[in-house]
């Protein structure tokens, strides 16, 4: 039992008595304060007494559906926030992208592995304090004086780096890839804003929020299941229509902020690239398929730095590309997948990505050689008896 769950209040709905009873056991014996609703109106009146942090609704019940009830607590303000997670036996990726369009943050098929479904509950109970710990943050901003500023700015900063660690630990194991994505951005950018270009909407605080903000740019991975995020060969074509959900899910962990703070510029931003990072310039990319200008700025700049990290790593289902072949396949990418005038500054400071590639990951690695490990000794280091 997890003592700190237990200040977490998670409604069940499901028609399925067993069902019930094997997630309620479950959760309970985390520790969580659990209540079951057997059916959609139940769920609502249960909601309305005492509101929960989260909520486990089945899709297919008779009466008032799964969808029905989250349009129902959807509408309401007191539940607008309210994270959902899905559970079906619906398995097509139509079902799955409906149960998002409802409002889910994360859908779970039966038959569901209860450890993953506890995994994902935990996940998305951490996000939605965080979301609630950046509101906090942004209504102190509009009631404080400008001495104050640098603090509340601080603090988001920091919960925007607690959201993208969290994405990024389950798909990344070196914890490099934000460090090198955001320096790669903000590198493109600076070079940009000093090419005083007038088509381009860029300035200084651009230039600065870029470095952070492009941290949440996977941030919808959350939702992704590790089976389909940690799998070292190729991906089927489902688990491949799976995987191009995270765009959309990090959009709408964003977005739910961005509605009650419609001027706050780094969620804005945030929202932007977690949500058309993988757009192409010709219009081939997903989600929406949107193309040229149409694709944000920030999203453009950081598509450039994901893809050229994401050539040089090592992952269990490809070997790392040298920085002379990454250089070469993104250069061929303009025009196609890339802006060509982003491109055109990318030839003349590639080397840059390379030094950066270069000093972050070493470093790591070398302050990983100086911590001592159970025995006191350093990593990496043999110690020998005396004979």
């Amino acid at each position: 039992m997890t003592q700190s769950n237990q200040k977490y209040n998670i409604l069940i709905v499901d028609d399925t008595p067993e069902n019930l009873r094997l997630l309620a056991m479950s959760l309970v014996s985390e520790g969580y304060s659990v209540r079951v609703a057997p059916n959609g109106y139940m769920a609502i009146n249960m909601a309305k007494d005492k509101t929960p942090d989260i909520i486990i609704l089945d899709i297919d019940m008779p009466t008032m559906n799964g969808y029905e009830v989250a349009d129902h607590l959807k509408a309401n303000d007191s539940f607008r926030e309210v994270p959902i997670i899905f559970l079906s036996a619906f398995q097509d990726t139509h079902a799955k992208i409906k149960a998002f369009n409802h409002g889910a943050v994360d859908y779970a098929s039966k038959p569901f592995a209860v450890e993953e479904l506890l995994a994902r509950i935990a996940t998305h109970l951490e996000l939605y304090e965080l979301r609630q710990t950046l509101d906090r943050n942004n209504r102190s901003l509009n009631l404080t004086l400008h001495d104050k500023e640098e603090e509340i700015f601080s603090a988001q900063i920091s919960t925007i780096v607690a959201l993208a660690k969290l994405a990024e630990s389950r798909d990344d194991d070196t914890g490099l890839h934000i460090d090198r994505v955001g320096n790669f951005s903000q590198l493109l950018a600076k070079t940009l804003l000093s090419k005083q270009d007038k088509r381009f909407d860029i300035d200084e605080q651009f230039v600065d929020m870029i470095y952070h903000v492009s941290a949440l740019h996977d941030i919808g991975k959350v939702g992704i299941a590790d089976a389909i995020l940690r799998k070292p060969g190729k991906l089927t074509e489902e688990e491949f229509e799976t995987m191009k959900m995270h765009p959309m899910i990090g959009f709408k962990t964003l977005n739910t902020v961005l509605k009650s703070y419609p001027n706050n510029k780094m969620v804005r931003m945030g929202s932007d690239i977690a949500k058309s990072h993988h757009e192409k310039w010709n219009g081939s990319g997903y989600p929406e398929g949107i193309k040229g200008e149409n694709i944000p700025l920030s999203a453009r700049i950081v598509a450039i730095a994901d893809v050229y990290d994401a050539l040089r790593a090592t992952r269990p289902y490809k070997t790392p590309f040298s920085h002379e072949q990454a250089v070469s396949m993104i250069l061929e990418g303009s025009e196609k997948h890339f802006d060509p005038r982003l491109i055109d500054i990318f030839e003349h400071i590639h080397s840059e990505f390379d030094r950066v590639w270069v000093d972050i990951t070493l470093k790591k690695y070398h302050d990983a050689l100086k911590q001592p490990d159970e025995q006191g000794r350093a990593k990496g280091v043999t110690h020998h008896h005396a004979n």
